[in-house]
């Protein structure tokens, strides 16, 4: 009894950051911010060192611009304060600035002291003398002093010290803004959706078809729709998915032929089995008296029973054999009306008996033929027999060679019953006389025409039957010359094995 199988279930979900197309994404993304922020450093380094817009602001003017602040703030107040002066007109970012003035006052907008080496410089500048160059002073810049100057006179300095160096990222901030950065990311991810939803959504569709096929549902297809990568996996799986459930239907047909077989062979060897065990369990019974007529007769019942079952067997053995290509071919040239005489001197008898006549025709062109002349007589023998066995007496079967489109033509044509066109199909099915497809009685195995069209096939050839009340022939066509040598050559290898006539 066939079962559907149970749906297999379904793996678990990734979480999102381990998914494929998410860490396209995001690596995406990634990508694209890291390339414009170190476009946005590569530009900055190199303006910053070539002094352009984006550098820092001019020392010599903030110098210049924190003296004019002072210079205002002193002509008004002397005592006014220097630290908040610096404080209030200092430069932005990181830049240090000192006011040094004769009278000793100091102030800064930065903590950290200033430099021995600048202090030296400063005050020999503010004593009026030339300062000293120092190599110990950083190597980033020169320091930048800026005179304070009441009534002509120097009365301090305003100082700004070489600016600390600055990294290739520095300015990156400036370049990219927090709204900046923002609309970036909006518009990566914008552009990762529009390249990636696409993508997860035609692999989760794939996904899903493996899962269905997986579960069992055979006409699953996956949408196979473009060229790209996934296009072609789609294409690929639909191919696989077509050939499991041909492989799967060839699988269910293979196993209805084979149960099918079990039945009417265990329905063929019943017959004979039952009868000889009833002979024989009546031969056996000590309390019943058995004439010597009555038993001879059993006994001659149960012997021919036992040859019929025999008969079967090796017909199945036959029949596998051929059907499994493992019986050897002795191809030879022959003469097909030496084999239509040995066929009809084999069934003379049972002809005369049954009131049939055999009536046989070669053409000249077609005595010749290649192949295996034992395996084409036992053909030509089953065919016949079976011929016998479905035509009324007065009947005639007539035996017919002809060559046609370059191909041998063998035909066996009786006036018998006739098939009827619902069983056509079946003739060579195994056991075909179970269906009663032709009228009649009959003690052959139902194998016959199985084998003939089995070793017709062999040779490279083709059985069909053509029949209607009162009239039917079966049409043996097979190659001749170079075909029929190829044929029946590619086989001379296989086990050998002796022909028999099978019925």
């Amino acid at each position: 009894m066939d079962e559907t199988p149970s749906p297999l279930p379904s793996p678990p979900r990734p979480l999102w950051f381990r998914s494929l197309y998410w860490r396209i994404a995001f690596s995406f993304a990634v990508l694209v911010v890291l390339v414009l922020v170190g476009q946005s450093a590569i530009v900055s380094s190199v303006l910053t060192r070539r002094g352009g817009e984006f550098a820092p602001g001019d020392p010599n003017r903030e110098a210049t611009t924190v003296a004019a602040r002072l210079l205002a703030a002193l002509s008004e107040n002397a005592d006014a304060s220097l630290a908040s002066v610096v404080r209030a007109g200092g430069s932005r970012g990181p830049q240090a600035i000192y006011v040094v003035m004769k009278d000793g006052r100091e102030a800064a907008n930065t903590d950290t002291p200033m430099s021995p080496a600048i202090r030296a410089q400063v005050e020999a500048a503010l004593q009026g003398a030339m300062p000293a160059f120092d190599p110990a002073l950083p190597p980033s810049g020169p320091v930048v002093m800026a005179p304070v100057q009441i009534d002509g006179a120097l009365q301090g300095l305003v100082v700004l010290p070489p600016p600390p160096r600055r990294g290739p990222f520095a300015e990156v901030g400036r370049l990219l803004s927090l709204p900046g950065t923002i609309v970036l990311l909006m518009a990566t991810a914008l552009v990762g959706a529009l390249l990636f939803l696409p993508l997860r959504q035609r692999l989760r569709a794939l996904e899903q078809a493996a899962e269905r096929l997986g579960a069992g549902e055979r006409d699953v297809r996956a949408d196979d729709s473009g060229r790209d990568e996934i296009a072609r996996l789609a294409a690929a799986f639909n191919r696989m998915s077509s050939e499991l459930s041909a492989r799967a239907d060839q699988l269910q047909a293979s196993d209805r032929v084979r149960r099918q077989m079990l039945t009417d062979v265990s329905h063929e060897l019943r017959t004979p089995l039952t009868s000889m065990r009833g002979y024989l369990d009546t031969l056996a019974l000590s309390d019943v008296s058995i004439d010597a007529d009555t038993r001879a007769r059993y006994l001659e019942t149960a012997r021919r029973e036992a040859g019929r079952l025999e008969r079967i067997v090796a017909d199945l053995l036959d029949l596998a054999r051929h059907e499994r290509g493992v019986s050897a071919l002795e191809p030879q040239v022959f003469a097909i009306e030496r084999v239509f005489e040995h066929v009809i001197r084999r069934h003379e008898q049972e002809a005369a008996a049954a009131g049939v006549t055999l009536t046989a025709r070669v053409a000249p062109d077609a005595d010749q033929m290649l192949g295996d002349p034992g395996r084409v007589e036992q053909v030509i023998g089953n065919l016949v027999a079976n011929a016998l066995r479905h035509t009324p007496a007065g009947g005639t079967i007539h035996l017919d060679a002809t060559v046609v489109d370059g191909m041998h033509r063998l035909a066996v044509e009786d006036t018998g019953t006739g098939i009827p066109d619902a069983h056509l199909a079946h003739v060579f099915d195994r056991f075909y006389k179970a269906d009663h497809a032709r009228t009649g009685g009959g003690a052959g195995s139902g194998l016959g025409l199985s084998i003939a069209k089995a070793i017709v096939e062999r040779h490279g050839g083709r059985i069909s039957v053509e029949s209607r009340p009162g009239r039917t022939v079966f049409v043996i066509v097979l190659p001749r010359g170079t075909e029929a040598q190829h044929s029946v050559a590619t086989v001379g290898e296989l086990v050998a094995h002796s022909p028999r006539r099978q019925q």
